[in-house]
């Protein structure tokens, strides 16, 4: 009993989209984590929702599949078997998990970047000429746009950097500076 190969092909397909959506529930997760790590290093220990004293899980995501078995270290360190709890009031509207047929936070996450290129691209066309990365950030942070970390504007030339190839919507014309792509074809 072999599969053909539309069925092999078709089986592999949702085998990606399983291992995706599984990468990115990790990848959520490792981020709160973090995050919760951070502010409690910082002394609020409380925002991740823990008390104090209480020790941080080994393992927070929920249970494998029913044919593996768990991982816990010990059973002392996990009195109840995992459940997937929805995780305590973020620090941050960021953080905020959706409302139920809401939208997932790699999902808004995708749209806010989405929408900060955009921006970009229009901050370019009102410019009329190309632009260094730090005179678009400097339009797009009057506009209300955020990015994290300690470098914004070296947050945003990577993202414009990435979206700057070929049949992207810009085009890279120097060292951190960018032009819309139709500009540098005609």
């Amino acid at each position: 009993m072999g599969l053909s190969e539309a069925q092999a092909e078709a089986r592999l397909a949702e085998l990606r989209r399983r291992r995706d959506a599984i990468e990115r529930e990790i990848a959520d997760l490792v981020l709160y984590l973090d995050l919760g790590r951070r502010l409690a290093g910082q002394g609020s220990a409380a925002a991740f929702g823990e008390a104090a004293d209480a020790p941080a899980p080994l393992h927070p995501a929920p249970p494998p599949p029913a044919a593996e078995p768990a991982r816990a270290s010990s059973p002392a360190a996990s009195p109840a078997p995992w459940a997937p709890a929805p995780p305590s009031p973020a620090p941050s509207a960021a953080r905020a998990e959706p409302e139920p047929g809401g939208l997932s936070e790699t999902v808004q996450a995708r749209r806010y970047g989405r929408a900060l290129i955009e921006a970009a691209l229009a901050t370019l066309e009102e410019a009329g000429r190309p632009l260094h990365a730090s005179e678009i950030w400097a339009r797009l942070s009057d506009q209300g746009f955020a990015l994290p970390g300690a470098d914004p504007v070296a947050a945003l030339n990577t993202r414009l950097w990435k979206r700057s190839g070929p049949g992207g919507p810009l085009r890279r014309l120097g060292d951190a500076v960018y032009a819309p792509a139709e500009a540098e074809e005609g």
